[in-house]
């Protein structure tokens, strides 16, 4: 099995990006030729997200088998706890081994608009971390992923708590961490600096969303939660009406939080590029060496 945990520590930085399937009931096609487009940019893995609930749970599988085994990417798939009973994730899992997918990202997720109060508070997996313990005691040979959040979970109280709740990921399985996206590198390396307080020991890769239109920032701080520093907000103010200067705003300071970064020796840098291998071309065009 390839496991993406050994690329890290290699004295060089992992370079990733994040993909989405389409919906159960849309053509995939169209989705799978924008992804084969990723193939000369070189990620050292792609990830693939994973519907509230298994909404796009076959095209998921499919879209990550295609970068697998097809265009010959390594691929992490998203595995959301609350979509999944026990015997649920067993056939995931089995399924993803079938197609030689031998590295998940465990989330917690959403709740799914249909499932009911009952069903969620009797879930078998209530938080990532009990789905993690799982999958390393049931299927040892999967490398397992946790998230981390640089301006903390939205439901932690405090920083330590959110501290503590990570420390219990990590020991649950997780041997590497992709933290969700910011525009702030100082809060990134604060969570650093609160890790390191926490014996947390893992490579973390740096979430990096290149903020291309002025609602689109809306939409990702409402998602998101994370703060928007005065720098992005001026940009927003001088270029939001212009699609073509804010796209290239957003990519430039994109590319200067990423080399900001690498100077501080980040293990990945991820880019939340989605299905735009264009955008995810000219940053690592860039910032590689």
């Amino acid at each position: 099995m390839s496991s993406i945990k050994d690329k890290y520590g290699s004295g060089r930085t992992v370079f990733s990006c994040e993909v989405f399937p389409p919906k159960k009931d849309q053509d995939i096609a169209p989705t799978l030729s924008k992804i084969s487009e990723f193939s000369d940019i070189a990620p050292d893995f792609l990830s693939v997200t994973y519907g509230a609930g298994g909404s796009n749970a076959g095209h998921a599988v499919e879209v990550a088998s295609y970068i697998r085994n097809k265009i010959g990417i390594d691929v992490l798939s998203h595995i959301t706890s609350v979509g999944f009973s026990r015997e649920k994730l067993e056939k995931g899992l089995k399924t993803f081994e079938e197609n030689s997918i031998e590295n998940v990202l465990a989330l917690r997720g959403d709740r799914p608009s249909y499932m009911t109060d009952e069903e969620y508070n009797s879930r078998d997996f209530y938080h990532a971390s009990d789905m993690a313990s799982f999958i390393k005691e049931k299927h040892p040979s999967f490398t397992i992923a946790g998230a981390c959040y640089p301006d903390k979970h939205f439901e932690a109280v405090s920083y330590e708590e959110d501290m503590i709740n990570l420390a219990k990921k990590v020991s649950a399985g997780c041997s590497f961490l992709i933290s969700q996206l910011f525009f702030d590198n100082d809060v990134f390396y604060r969570m650093l600096d609160n890790m390191k307080k926490h014996s947390i020991d893992v490579p973390v890769s740096a979430g990096i969303m290149p903020v291309t239109s002025a609602k689109m920032l809306g939409t990702t701080v409402t998602l998101s939660g994370t703060s928007v520093p005065k720098a992005l907000s001026d940009i927003i103010a001088a270029h939001g009406d212009d699609n073509e200067d804010m796209k290239r705003a957003g990519v430039e300071y994109a590319i200067r939080q990423a080399e900001d970064l690498l100077s501080h020796g980040v293990d990945g840098i991820h880019l939340y590029v989605m299905n735009k291998p264009e955008l995810a071309r000219e940053i690592f065009a860039s910032i590689r060496n």
